[in-house]
């Protein structure tokens, strides 16, 4: 018999805001002003709460943390299509993604002091402690989502990754399984082009990383991830898809790691200086700042005012984060468990004597 080609396909690239800040007026999202400044503000929270971070790791007043510099886009476009009634799947590198839900700062830090206390989810939030094993949340994410396509519920599961988590099996099982059950699920796959010290290059042969959802039958599409407005269009899209039965996405958000991986890694032994050059006009802060001041909605004069209220929001939160008192005995145990069983319970009392 004679070769045919059983499948063709084609994965979408969306770009919406040059680097310049000009715009694809076709393609803009239909946002208020005030959403439009929101994004912004959002945006540079993160970066001004993530260099606070990295100033309290290295005065030993927090642990190993994980930059998010020169990702906000990826982070605040897509939270920001979020509703709170989503759930989110984070991994370790979302800073932006907090924010933008209200999570409170104060937590965030804490839990980077070793405090587990820190991701005790506020109840009117759905987001998932920060997941440290590469990958492994994306199968936590594709079984609420079965559990919400089951009751009926209007609500996604949206779990995010780096590139390096798309080598892992986990996430192959989860969007296989997404897949075949048409689960309303919304991967994000912020590519920063490291796995470490892995380029992407090095880790997958595939043209995008966006192409991969094609093999578990679902949409897959990459978009400038720098670009906050385009993440934003991609991912209201698809969780729109979602909840109307049109199954799961997978989104790839092509950016950048400006820092190191985390303030244990020092980049500069396998990482071209050129290369991280090549993506400092590329900033998401500068093109989305050069947008609203064409839109005549922004100044020096609002950027200065920002920084200080800003600065002095992220003061109140390592403040209010340093001034919670140590975790006791039945804080730790009970943070794990609902119900403890007999020998836990023996445990707790072998740690406190009796007197949690």
């Amino acid at each position: 018999m004679p070769r045919e080609t059983i499948a063709q396909f084609q994965i979408e690239r969306l770009e919406i805001l040059t680097p310049q800040g000009e715009v694809d007026t076709e393609l803009l999202p239909v946002l208020s002003d005030r959403q439009f400044l929101q994004l912004y503000e959002l945006l540079q929270l993160t970066r001004i709460a993530d260099g606070r971070a990295l100033s309290l790791q290295r005065e030993g007043r927090l642990g190993t943390f994980p930059s998010s510099l020169g990702q906000e886009a990826s982070q605040v476009g897509s939270a920001f299509a979020l509703t709170t009634a989503d759930w989110v799947f984070p991994s370790f590198r979302e800073l932006g993604v907090f924010l933008s839900l209200d999570f409170p700062l104060s937590q965030y830090y804490r839990y980077w002091t070793g405090d587990e206390r820190g991701m005790l989810c506020p109840p009117e939030l759905n987001i998932f402690p920060i997941n440290i094993a590469v990958g492994t949340h994306l199968l936590h994410a594709a079984g609420v989502a079965m559990g919400a396509r089951y009751r009926a519920d209007p609500v996604v599961a949206v779990p995010y990754l780096g590139d390096g988590g798309t080598s892992k099996g986990d996430f192959h099982e989860a969007l296989n399984f997404a897949g075949l059950y048409r689960l309303p699920m919304v991967a994000i796959c912020q590519n920063n082009q490291w796995a470490i010290s892995v380029s992407r290059n090095s880790q997958t042969a595939t043209e995008t990383l966006a192409q991969k959802a094609v093999a578990f039958g679902i949409k897959g599409i990459q978009v400038d991830g720098n670009d906050v407005l385009a993440v934003y269009q991609a991912t209201s899209e698809a969780l729109e898809r979602a909840r109307n039965g049109g199954g799961a996405t997978f989104i790839e958000c092509e950016t950048y790691r400006m820092a190191d991986h985390t303030t244990a890694d020092d980049a500069r032994r396998y990482r071209d200086s050129a290369e991280l050059d090549s993506w400092r006009d590329k900033d998401p802060l500068l093109r989305m700042r050069r947008f609203l001041e064409k839109r005549g909605l922004w100044d020096e004069a609002e950027q200065a005012e920002l920084e200080q209220s800003q600065q002095q929001q992220v003061d109140q939160a390592v403040a209010d984060a340093e001034a919670l008192p140590a975790p006791t005995a039945e804080e730790m145990f009970r943070y794990t468990c609902h119900e403890l069983s007999s020998r836990q319970e023996e445990q707790l009392k072998e740690c406190t004597d009796g007197n949690p």
